[in-house]
Parts: structure tokens; sequence; C-alpha cells
């Protein structure tokens, strides 16, 4: 196992994510406890021993079922890292308090402390209330933390780096890592680059979610993957994602949500030693992810928005288009949600200034109004905040 550095932590680069843990074949949705363990039982004795869970994972039982896995090796022999919800709380659903959902989570875990606790899913929807020093949560927080309950604090950001900018503003002083989504794909399509130049600055580690984008990067076509093979014949094609994360400014703390032992095994076999891609392959991943993120040929010049009679974020939402198309998430709903009534791709009254004006020459009342039957057809953040109170409230009522 390669490991990195951080503070005085000695941390293995490979991260377990329990957001997609191993789930029985009845249909139930249940987490399936005994593979998990074999999946733990693995990783440890391969040397990972990092953790990773949050409050919504699994319906809140990702940290029942984890916490239980762990509770089987000593304490001192793993790190385990919990999230507090405040991307939750947005309008006309139930608000959760710090202190109630720690407390829990605690309980959950079956632990009396967290090795790492981050504020989960700083977006452009959760501004609201993770920018709201009315909130207090931020205090909470630091109190844990000089109690010994909370080792590091941190945070995880889904937002553009102007939001990442605004919230480090507030709370970078108190923030020690920060955790972003990082891929060969994302690194141009969701400005990762931008966002690693602006942790950097404010001197903060990088921890490294959907480093294969939720599966999207672990399967290719045959035609693809044969290539691959030619260059590289003795790794699967994750490995290669996670190869690409070595060459950029390195992370400190690479997460993934592996859901099988078979995946765990085969990352584990990717972290036992470092392999560096070469400029061929290398190009070959480039080719890959301009294939993947040019669906729409925005360049983000905004020479459309200053005509457009509506003043829509028109580049803002051609990148929102072209994520949807890699892999639909929700993190991209929701700040999509957060454009606000009127200012969203159904807005679009179709003048066509906007394609007059446009270097590429892209039809883009066309894309909006693509972009608004796709929206329309996925659940709100709204709607997907309740449907995480109502886990969390069955699964108080099943104790």
């Amino acid at each position: 196992m390669q490991y990195n550095t951080f503070q005085d932590l000695k941390l293995s680069a490979l991260g377990f994510g329990a957001m997609r843990l191993p789930v029985l074949a009845d249909g139930s949705g249940e987490i399936d406890q005994v593979e998990l363990d074999k999946m733990v039982d693995a990783a440890i004795a391969a040397g990972v021993n990092y953790f990773d869970t949050a409050y919504p994972y699994h319906g809140g039982k990702s940290e029942i079922c984890l916490g239980k896995s762990l509770a089987r090796y000593p304490r001192e022999s793993w790190y385990l890292a919990d999230k507090f919800p405040g991307h939750q709380n947005v309008h006309g659903v139930k608000q959760l308090r710090p202190e109630e959902v720690f407390e829990e989570q605690l309980k959950r875990c079956g632990v009396e402390y967290f090795d790492f606790y981050l504020m989960h899913n700083v977006n452009e929807n959760s501004m609201g209330y993770y920018c709201n020093p009315d909130n207090h949560f931020i205090e909470y927080f630091l109190e844990q933390k000089a109690n010994g309950r909370i080792r590091h604090l941190g945070f995880s950001c889904h937002a553009a780096p102007e939001g990442l900018e605004k919230f480090l503003s507030l709370y970078g002083e108190h923030m020690e890592f920060c955790q972003i989504q990082l891929n060969f794909v994302d690194w141009k399509l969701q400005d990762a680059e931008k966002k690693c130049e602006i942790l950097k600055a404010h001197g903060l580690p990088v921890w490294v979610m959907e480093p294969v984008r939720g599966g999207k990067l672990a399967k290719f076509s045959d035609e693809l993957e044969a290539k691959m093979r030619v260059l590289r014949p003795d790794e699967s094609t994750p490995a290669w994602a996670f190869r690409w994360l070595r060459t950029v400014p390195m992370p400190t703390m690479i997460l993934s949500g592996m859901s099988n032992l078979a995946q765990m095994q085969d990352n584990l076999k990717t972290f036992a030693e470092h392999k560096p891609l070469n400029e061929e392959e290398l190009q070959l991943l480039r080719d890959i992810a301009a294939s993947l993120a040019k669906l729409i040929p925005c360049t983000g010049c905004r020479y459309c928005c200053p005509g457009c009679p509506m003043q829509l974020e028109i580049p803002t939402m051609m990148s929102m288009a072209n994520d949807m198309a890699v892999a639909p998430s929700f993190n991209v709903v929701a700040r999509y949600s957060a454009l606000g009534e009127g200012k969203r791709a159904d807005s679009c009254i179709g003048c066509g200034q906007c394609t007059e004006a446009c270097p590429q020459k892209i039809d883009v009342p066309e894309e909006m109004q693509k972009l608004a039957e796709l929206m329309s057809r996925q659940k709100t953040w709204e709607e997907i905040c309740r449907e995480r109170e109502a886990a969390a409230e069955a699964l108080k009522n099943e104790k």
C-alpha cells in the first residue's frame, strides 16, 4: 500500500468510501454485512486505514454497518471519517440540528470520536445554510474538536470555484482539508483544476471523491479498452483513472466507493505500487475526456450573456448539460435548482440572440429546451432531501 502524510498521520493513499456498499441479492436493498466484512478484512490486510461514511448513505445504515465491521479491529488501527448533512437543510425540509445529528452518528458508528469530520456537500444550493452565520454550526463542531470528539475538521465541496472561494472566505481558517470531485474528465468539465489551485493557495490538502465518476470511467467500449490493454496489459480500466490522479498535484487521500470484493481487490492491486503513466497513455486519457466532455462545444466565453433578455447564465447551464450527459448526478440537480425561478433553462424564450453571438454557433435555445426537459424528469433537490430525512426517521423507528 502506498501512503501519504497528513500532519502527523500516515494515511493509506486509498480510502474505502461507504456510499455504495454491497447489498443483499434479495432486492431488499439491505447492506450485505458478510460481504462488507470481507471487503474491510481485505482492505485492512493490505494496509488501508481510512474509512469514509456519511449520515445519508444507505438511508443511514452505512454508518451502522461500517461501524460494526470496523469494531472487530482495534480502534487505533483505523481512521473513520463522517459528515454533517448541512446540504439537506434546504427550504421546506426538516432542519437537521448539528448537536442531534452528531450524537446520533457517534452511536450509529459505535465510536467515541471521529478522526475526520466534514461539512457535507457544500454547493450552490446548500450555501444558504453553510454561509449563514446565524446557524452557528461551525461553533458547535469546533467545540467538539476542542473536546477531542473530532480530531480533524474539513469539508466536501461540489460547488463551482466561486462557491469554494466563498466558503473558504468564511471558514477557511478552521478547515484542515477539502474533498472534491476529481478525475481526468472533471479536471476540465467541472473545473477541478481551478479548485485544486484555490485549495493550494489556502494551504489545504486535497481529498478525492468520484475518481471513476460513479463507475462511468470504469468501463469503455471494447475498441477503446483494447487500446488501453495494448499499453497496459496487466491493468484494469479503473486503474487508469487512479494512475492519472498521481499525475496531478498529488492528492493526500483518494476515496473509492467499492461495492464488492472484486473491486476492492483490483484497487488494492493498483495502490500496491506506483506505476506512472507515460505521455502516450496520458494523451489517450485526454482524448477520452475530450470525447466525453465536449458534447456541447461551449468554451464559456460569455458572448451570449449580455444580449439575453432573460439574463440567463447560459454557459453555466451548458456546462450542466454536458455534466448530466456524461453521468446524471444529484449534485448537478442541486446546482441547477439553486439558479432560482426564472433563471433556469425553461425560462429561455428562444429569441436566438445567443446563437448569433456564439463563436461556436451553438443552437442555444435547442440545448436549453433539451436541458429543461431533462431536468423536469429528475427528482428535485428538495425531494431528494425529504427522502433522506424519511429514511433517517425510519431508521430511528426501527430501534
